[in-house]
């Protein structure tokens, strides 16, 4: 199984991208693995906030591929402990999934189109965080599922 973390927006912050470089690195030792960054609209002064929803709805149900399992970073997913987001993971690798894609929206959420397309959807945390936080937050989680599953001491219990 593949898994992409697919962004909207890009970072200009050194730190997250060193962070999210580092654990890109260690997780393909895992698993196949690849971050894609929507770029930012341009030209966003005249639209509303459902306007520009709308404009990267229509880049994140791109990836929206069939075969394909898409996961929603949303403040009203799902919580898991990461014990619980390991044993999610092995339960896609288990069912044959080709690509795992989970994706962080953009400043204003989701538009209405994406959550009717898709159904799945995980919450980090019931806090807010910005999203350069949850991109590093979220990829290390992906790498301590992966070291869970594998029995490795990187995660404590």
């Amino acid at each position: 199984m593949k898994v992409i973390l697919l962004l909207t927006g890009k970072t200009n912050d050194a730190w997250v991208k060193t962070a999210m470089a580092e654990y890109e690195k260690r997780l393909k030792h895992y698993l196949p693995f690849q971050i894609e960054v929507i770029p930012d609209l341009k030209s966003t002064k005249n639209l509303t906030e459902e306007q520009i929803k709308a404009k990267e709805a229509e880049s994140i149900l791109a990836w929206n591929k069939s075969g394909d399992v898409m996961v929603l970073l949303d403040e009203n997913g799902e919580e898991y402990s990461s014990e619980g987001f390991a044993a999610l993971m092995q339960k896609k690798m288990n069912a044959g999934v080709r690509n795992l894609v989970f994706v962080v929206g953009g400043p204003y959420g989701f538009d209405a189109s994406v959550y009717a397309a898709v159904k799945e959807r995980i919450s980090l945390s019931r806090m807010t965080f910005s999203h350069q936080m949850v991109r590093v937050f979220f990829v290390e989680q992906i790498y301590r599922a992966m070291t869970i599953l594998n029995g490795e001491p990187y995660h404590h219990s």
